[in-house]
């Protein structure tokens, strides 16, 4: 058995951040949108952290667009 290419190390750190971006900030929205709702916030304060997470879902889907793009550059993609 050889071991992981530097690519495939890459890319699977790559991906496992991206999975750690993406739970963390569902937790981290849900728990502002409940804060939010128990202490009264105004709308536009619970607003700021809506486009925090959308912010943090659109980076989690461009680097998960490149590391599709670095695989399929590798030939190993379908």
């Amino acid at each position: 058995m050889s071991s992981p290419s530097p690519d495939d190390l890459r890319q699977a750190r790559d991906a496992r951040l991206v999975a750690i971006v993406i739970a963390g900030t569902m937790l981290l929205w849900m728990g502002a949108q409940w804060l939010g709702g128990k202490m009264g916030w105004e709308t536009r304060y619970v607003f700021l952290f809506d486009l925090a997470a959308l912010a943090a879902f659109i980076w989690a889907l461009v680097v998960t667009y490149q590391i599709w793009r670095r695989h399929k550059a590798a030939g190993r993609g379908n």
